[in-house]
């Protein structure tokens, strides 16, 4: 059934359109597999072909030398850079919030709840990161950018990439207004920033916890057991969570003219559950990476 199936894909002529999509496709999904070197000498334009189950007649068409095909690779592995984590992350917080529900009906536990997200979200944010290749190869790709020669490739995937990071930061600053709000905190007045300017910082500490992680393991996700920015009683805390906790003490602040009523921890699960519908993939609140 399989080669029949191939056969007849093979009886219709692929426009050049199809055969680029298909060509990318493949490719995506062989790097995204296998990792992504700062070099893209070992992947197999053959391979790709064989992947994308097009005629090599019409590949070689489209990209007569090897380079071209590469560039528009990169290209398009800057454009659909970093990989989504955000069904599993709705779900710890659902998990975290019925754990601590009680709290809620308190500002004092309102604000240990805040804490408690941090910090598991931010070491599950990395080690999903970590264990992910899409994001392997997004780091590598942010490497090989600064090995192209100058010119209108570099620039192009720089665009790209650019464009990736300001999606990815305008899902992560909606998260974090969303969580905000919910939990009834608001941005410190006197820093004179928006959720964006939360989201970009996060994002910046983010990446640099992953890189350091991937160049010497172990150290992003060290724990040590403490209570820090308030927290009752001792907890395990790794570097990724105390990094994500202190940039958001630093920008966020109980609200005061928040009203909290006995239907909040229902409307705080369902408004949660709207958001992770409406939103679909996406970033989510707590590490900026993910």
């Amino acid at each position: 059934m399989e080669q029949r199936n191939a056969l007849s894909r093979r009886t219709r002529r692929l426009s050049d359109a199809e055969t680029r999509d298909r060509m990318l496709a493949a490719a995506v999904e062989m790097i995204n597999r296998d990792g992504l070197t700062v070099s893209l000498e070992h992947l197999s334009f053959e391979a790709v072909i064989r992947a994308a189950d097009v005629s090599r007649s019409t590949a070689y068409r489209h990209w007569p030398y090897k380079d071209q095909f590469f560039g528009d690779l990169v290209k398009e592995l800057a454009r659909t850079a970093g990989p989504p984590i955000v069904r599993d992350e709705i779900g710890l917080i659902k998990e975290i919030l019925t754990e601590h529900e009680q709290g809620l009906t308190t500002p004092r536990g309102r604000h240990d709840v805040m804490i408690e997200l941090i910090r598991r979200l931010a070491l599950f944010d990395l080690r999903a990161i970590l264990a992910s290749p899409a994001w392997r190869t997004y780091h590598a790709l942010c490497a090989t950018v600064s090995g192209l020669p100058a010119g209108e490739l570099r620039e192009q995937v720089q665009a790209a990439l650019a464009e990736a990071e300001r999606t990815r930061i305008a899902r992560i600053a909606d998260a974090w207004q969303m969580l905000a709000g919910l939990l009834g905190y608001r941005l410190r007045p006197e820093l004179n920033a928006g959720f964006d300017t939360l989201a970009s910082v996060l994002s910046v500490t983010a990446h640099g916890l992953v890189v350091t992680e991937l160049a010497a393991p172990d150290i992003a996700a060290r724990e040590t057991v403490a209570s820090p920015f308030g927290a009752l009683g001792e907890q395990r805390w790794s570097l990724s969570a105390l990094s994500v906790a202190g940039v958001a003490t630093t920008f966020l602040e109980p609200d005061p003219d928040a009203v909290w009523d006995p239907q909040r921890p229902a409307r705080v699960r369902q408004a949660i559950d709207e958001w992770a519908g409406s939103n679909g993939p996406g970033d989510g609140p707590a590490s900026g990476a993910s």
